[in-house]
């Protein structure tokens, strides 16, 4: 398949609202994505033209913003109306290795499916994760820096080197990863093993670090992290926000180069998977 081919749907309800920069970065990169509210994907209010099936598309992504609010919990309302009829096209989605991305909000929506952190199923019939309230009580939106860590499972981080370190931004209030507690240390592990740990915050020397530069008190510093297969991924820093290098916030004291942005990679990692495979 050719990049041009590739329909990517952006999908959005009520409170999305960066639906546009990542709908932007591929559209750059030369695929075709297309914005898909959740309505047509389920069939309800819209005419016969304007209903979407998900095998339309080779890739799904879950854009950031504050989907309904954020009311119950960042993603729930999101989440459960895509469960609603959705659930079984979904998980064969996955199964058939099609990629899924979640970009914060898109992330929190990830882990309320239960599709994140999937370590031992495609989908869990209730969240094993969550993405809890910042420690600092409040929304943080700053420059973070993520170091890779994945070792080559995760689709939408294979042109990034191992131990690469990126400035892609933060902005959120409920970005920390959390695990229950009597299975904190297990989840852990098992992310660990099997390569399903992504990016971790750290600081201007590459060392893990405590606030600011963990900006909201995440289990391990993890950032990002996909499924036990490598083609659902979530993270909540913003890497369509540095898709330019003239969105860096330092670019004036180390110059433009190419003008290919630290968040760039991410979006080109997915594209060359999905061209390989079909």
């Amino acid at each position: 398949m050719k990049t041009k081919d590739v329909k990517i749907a952006i999908l959005r309800i009520e409170g999305t609202n960066c639906e546009q920069e990542s709908h932007d970065a591929f559209k750059r990169l030369g695929a075709n994505p297309e914005f898909v509210h959740l309505k047509q994907l389920l069939n309800i209010d819209c005419n016969q033209d304007e209903k979407r099936d998900i095998f339309d598309y080779q890739c799904l992504m879950i854009p950031g913003g504050f989907s309904a609010g954020d009311y119950i919990r960042a993603g729930a309302i999101f989440a459960a109306r895509i469960k609603s009829k959705l659930q079984k096209k979904l998980v064969e989605f996955v199964k058939q290795e099609y990629p899924i991305l979640g970009i914060c909000n898109g992330f929190q929506v990830l882990t309320e499916l239960g599709l994140l952190p999937g370590i031992d199923n495609i989908v869990s019939s209730s969240p094993e994760a969550c993405l809890n309230i910042n420690d600092s009580n409040r929304f943080e939106c700053r420059p973070t820096l993520l170091k890779h860590e994945n070792n080559g499972k995760c689709v939408f981080s294979s042109k990034i080197p191992k131990n690469d370190i990126r400035l892609i931004p933060s902005a959120h209030a409920e970005g920390k990863l959390l695990f229950p507690l009597n299975k904190q240390k297990k989840c852990l592990d098992a992310l660990e093993e099997n390569d399903q740990i992504v990016f971790r915050y750290v600081d201007p020397d590459g060392n893990y670090a405590g606030y600011p530069w963990n900006p909201n008190g995440s289990i391990s510093n993890i950032a990002g992290i996909c499924n036990s297969q490598g083609n659902v991924f979530g993270m909540m820093p913003h890497p369509e926000r540095t898709f330019y290098r003239h969105q860096h916030p330092d670019w004036t004291s180390t110059g433009l180069n190419d003008d290919s942005g630290d968040g760039r990679a991410i979006f080109e990692s997915v594209l060359e998977y999905i061209c390989k495979k079909i």
